[in-house]
């Protein structure tokens, strides 16, 4: 997982906001999810629903007409943290020991019960949202980028350009 410290404060900021979107903003993102995926991001807390509007916004404005599973890309790259249930002040705390502990006790945490698995299941997000796409139905360019978009560009499987502009959108 990259460490973007800036990126990680306006994320923290932006939570602690108890709004959700705007009606017209949830009536664009469900104009371009499948059901199932529709379904999984109403599960996502507001802030990140706020986030991933955010991010797919950008991403529209920078590919006028995105292909609907490029924005679907946008909107659930963080699924996957609905399965760990943490709220705002457990994430962060998740998030500091992520940083300083290997990705392959993250994958061992992920199997246990309790709060080592919650743990576990919200550092390894990404794997965890693909999976939750992919029973989803979602397409497969939006399960990959659920998948790398905390890997180094060098391991992106998804169109370099496209890539590139979701990585960036995501940056705030």
């Amino acid at each position: 997982m990259r460490l973007r410290p800036a990126h990680l404060a306006r994320r923290f900021v932006g939570s602690l906001r108890r709004a959700d979107v705007t009606s017209v903003d949830a009536a664009w993102v469900h104009q371009h999810l499948l059901v199932g995926e529709a379904d999984l991001w109403q599960r996502m807390s507001a802030a990140d629903r706020r986030h991933a509007v955010d991010v797919a916004r950008r991403v529209d404005g920078q590919f006028a007409g995105a292909q609907r599973s490029v924005l679907a890309a946008a909107l659930l790259h963080d699924v996957g943290k609905v399965t760990s249930g943490f709220g705002t002040c457990a994430r962060v705390a998740a998030t500091l020991i992520g940083v300083v502990t290997p990705p392959s006790r993250h994958e061992r945490w992920a199997a246990c019960s309790g709060i080592r698995g919650r743990l576990g299941r919200y550092l390894r997000h990404p794997a965890e949202g693909a999976t939750l796409l992919s029973t989803a139905g979602s397409d497969p360019l939006t399960v990959a980028w659920a998948a790398e978009h905390h890997h180094p560009r060098a391991r992106w499987t998804v169109d370099a350009p496209i890539a590139e502009a979701l990585w960036i959108a995501d940056d705030d």
